[in-house]
């Protein structure tokens, strides 16, 4: 496998008849398989003039505001390459057509990774984004995300961790967590309890088979009232249990703030105002606000995040060979952003 430099490399290209999973490769990426064929085209019509080494710059910006992310994965592509380039910071807030990324070297060098290069930056963005408003929704609650179940699992952790870099506190996809130096949390599935027969039965084994630091926390609307079965596993767990979680289906109506509200208050009634109320299950910003004010502790948020649109990246070339330049209905020139950093 070698880098796509020339249509000739494209015919070259030979797969494994064997293959079984379609996403592409971290190699396959890096040596431009998932560019748009014309990118390629260019080059052996420029190659032929003799003026794909020109020196250009090119400049990044988004259709609409948002939360930037997947820099680093777009700076490890083209690290290597003889370009100077500059970008926002990760986590950094961003307006439509503001000036978020800037390369600086060769046309060739640049070419063949624009497809790549503006697809990890709208995709990551989109889900930072996303999860900035239920950051913002959540104020100083924590959230964890879940939606590596939305989305082909190539890109679950790279929607994960730009979940993170958005405002989550922790991520259940292994990798993505991992990527970050940190360790994965979530709670336990309906299946486990569904298998046992019992909240309880599967209640007791967790806390029994669960290191002493492990905040336990307890599915409790799988066969029961969510009330009632919150306080018999507070009762069996006692000061063991760190959590309840309510993932109500929407058959039942969902998650509502009376649940919550009655839940908070049989627990409280109890003795067991410890106990912190885990919530999960079609979350979005508005319901997040009116659980949050109901009394929930904390929030796993999925579908909303990994659902989320991404922001439409544009690459344009501003200069050639120092030169202002511009397509018609652009202005030629760099659009400067005082808060690009150089990162090589």
């Amino acid at each position: 496998m070698a880098e796509i430099r020339s249509l000739a490399d494209v015919e070259k290209i030979k797969l494994d008849e064997n293959r079984q999973i379609y996403s592409a490769s971290e190699q396959e990426i890096l040596d431009g398989y998932t560019t748009d064929i014309y990118f390629v085209r260019t080059i052996d019509i420029l190659d032929h003039i003799g003026i794909a080494d020109k020196t250009v710059t090119a400049e990044i910006f988004p259709r609409k505001p948002g939360i930037f992310a997947g820099i680093q994965e777009a700076f490890n592509i083209l690290k290597n390459k003889d370009l100077e380039i500059w970008a926002l910071p990760e986590g950094e807030s961003f307006n439509a057509k503001e000036t978020v990324m800037r390369i600086i070297g060769p046309y060739r060098e640049i070419c063949i990774y624009e497809t790549i290069i503006l697809g990890i930056l709208a995709s990551s963005c989109g889900w930072a984004t996303a999860a900035r408003e239920c950051r913002e929704a959540c104020q100083d609650k924590p959230f964890i995300v879940f939606g590596s179940r939305h989305v082909h699992p190539s890109v679950a952790p790279v929607m994960e961790r730009a979940a993170i870099i958005g405002g989550a506190n922790g991520a259940s996809n292994i990798l993505a967590a991992k990527l970050l130096g940190a360790e994965p949390v979530g709670t336990l599935p309906h299946a486990a309890f569904l298998i046992a027969g019992d909240t309880l039965t599967v209640a007791e084994a967790y806390d029994k088979t669960m290191p002493e630091e492990h905040k336990r926390i307890v599915l409790i609307d799988t066969f029961k009232d969510e009330a009632e079965e919150a306080v018999r596993v507070a009762k069996a767990l006692g000061k063991n249990l760190y959590g309840i979680r309510l993932d109500t289906p929407s058959e039942r109506g969902g998650v509502t703030p009376e649940l919550v509200r009655e839940v908070r208050a049989r627990l409280d009634l109890e003795g067991y105002g410890y106990v912190k109320i885990f919530v999960s299950g079609g979350l979005y910003p508005e319901k997040i606000r009116l659980l949050s004010e109901a009394g929930v502790d904390s929030f796993g948020i999925g579908s909303y995040i990994s659902g989320a649109s991404a922001i439409d990246m544009t690459m344009d070339i501003k200069e050639i060979e120092g030169k202002p330049i511009a397509k018609r209905g652009r202005i030629p020139g760099r659009v400067e952003n005082q808060k690009l950093i150089r990162l090589k």
